[in-house]
């Protein structure tokens, strides 16, 4: 496990995953400099008060807190955006280090929105969890938080990345078959969302890593037939 974690951030160098990285950034950034801008917009257009002194003061002290929110809400919209892109940093994985896969199955258009969109529902819910660990940690039972993220993490990822391979069904047993790995490899997964700086490569280096444990997994399940 430790192994295909190294070679997790080892493909942060790889070019298609470094897109995925700046791709991310600049919608991330572009849409809450958008949230900040509207606000402070909003703002200047509406006399809350009436008097021009203490109007502009509450502009400023909008925009200021338009500001913050938009720092203090990043880490989570980086990881929605990323998230929509993680099918490239699967790819760019199982490239460099897994020629023989062939091309990726198809997945109905059906399985796929599902899948993107409980993803995303699950990334938005845990960064923001994680947000609240970092201001709240004496309040927060720890075990519990990696536990239960481990179990979230370590099922989404493997999914997201499984469902290149294999069927719902099917891959849903290997899961199952498996569990103890997977769910090792998502509290790794979690631990990384409470790094600062390295929490916003959280969902690129937990894909990257799951796809090597989920082609070791398909390894060990074909060995034993």
């Amino acid at each position: 496990m430790i192994t295909a974690l190294v070679r997790a951030f080892d493909q942060l160098g790889d070019p298609a995953v470094r897109r995925v990285i700046w791709k991310s950034l600049l919608i991330a950034i572009a849409a809450l400099a958008a949230l900040v801008a509207a606000i402070g917009f909003g703002l200047s257009q509406v006399a809350l008060v009436g008097w021009a002194w203490l109007d502009t003061l509450i502009d400023i002290a909008g925009g200021a807190g338009a500001a913050v929110l938009a720092v203090l809400l990043f880490p989570a919209l980086l990881g929605l955006v990323t998230s929509e892109l993680l099918d490239d940093v699967a790819a760019a994985v199982e490239r460099r280090h897994y020629p023989h896969l062939g091309p990726a199955r198809r997945q109905p258009v059906a399985e796929a929105l599902w899948t993107a969109a409980r993803f995303t529902a699950v990334m938005l819910v845990l960064n923001l969890l994680a947000l609240a660990l970092t201001w709240w940690l004496p309040l927060l039972n720890l075990a519990v938080f990696y536990l239960l993220n481990g179990y979230l993490l370590g099922r989404e990822f493997f999914e997201l990345v499984g469902l290149r391979r294999m069927a719902p069904g099917p891959l849903k047993g290997l899961r199952r078959a498996h569990r103890g790995r997977v769910l090792g490899a998502g509290i790794l997964i979690a631990l990384l969302t409470t790094v600062p700086l390295l929490n916003l490569l959280m969902p690129i280096i937990g894909a990257a890593f799951m796809v090597h444990i989920f082609q070791g997994v398909m390894a060990r399940s074909s060995a034993r037939f």
